[in-house]
């Protein structure tokens, strides 16, 4: 007797595919949910960093562009009027606001209090940009392994209800079930471990490059 239970067991766990597909495909529909919600999670997550990364890369450059050609200009006004309509620098953009704010203006009185504030909501206006996105990083990063890891649970709750039914503790009869559940806290490791570092990354390039901007509003008002 059990010399047949072990001929069954090889010969069902040798005839067993282990594949990728194949365990979605044999996965019931709340782990192949699981499955697929981290799948497009970790897709988007994926698009997020790549739009981030070429985002600070230039950001990064034209913003030392611009400071350098300021800094060298003769007058905040000339420089103002011979700045390019399509510019897309953050910093740039919250010097052409505010000059046009400070051109507007017929009364100085309480100027720099005024330009302090502008200055300020132009910097939170432009850093809400650059952060967009952020949230979705720290939100895959923290619940994708517990969504893999309920897959998991899933799985393995499949398996013990097919070794009851089946009466046969195998690993035949429990593998295909454990590996699918395995699958997904794989996937939920997958989604969260790039999505915590580049939010980590990114969250630090800001608060970076946010002080930059404070600088130079700072020092721009200096010169008013």
């Amino acid at each position: 007797m059990e010399a047949d239970i072990s001929t069954q067991a090889v010969g069902l766990a040798s005839s067993a595919d282990f594949s990728l597909i194949n365990l979605f495909i044999r996965a019931d529909i709340i782990v192949k949910s699981v499955i697929v919600l981290l799948i497009v999670c970790s897709i988007y997550s994926w698009a997020v960093i790549i739009e981030k990364f070429r985002l600070f890369k230039k950001i990064n450059e034209t913003t030392e562009q611009f400071e350098n050609k300021f800094w060298n200009s003769k007058s905040a006004e000339s420089f103002y009027n011979n700045l390019p309509s399509n510019i897309e620098d953050p910093m740039a953009l919250i010097f052409k606001d505010a000059m046009q704010q400070l051109l507007k203006r017929k009364s100085k009185t309480d100027l720099n209090n005024r330009m302090t504030t502008f200055l300020e909501t132009g910097i939170e206006k432009q850093m809400t940009k650059i952060s967009k996105g952020f949230t979705f990083l720290a939100t895959v990063g923290s619940t994708a392994p517990f969504i893999g890891l309920f897959g998991t649970v899933w799985g393995i709750m499949n398996s013990f209800q097919s070794i009851a039914i089946s009466r046969n503790t195998s690993l035949a009869i429990v593998a295909p079930g454990i590996a699918e559940a395995l699958f997904a806290t794989a996937l939920g490791l997958l989604a969260a471990i790039p999505a915590v570092v580049a939010y980590n990354k990114f969250n630090n390039d800001s608060i970076k490059y946010s002080q930059k901007l404070e600088n130079f509003s700072k020092r721009f008002l200096t010169i008013i």
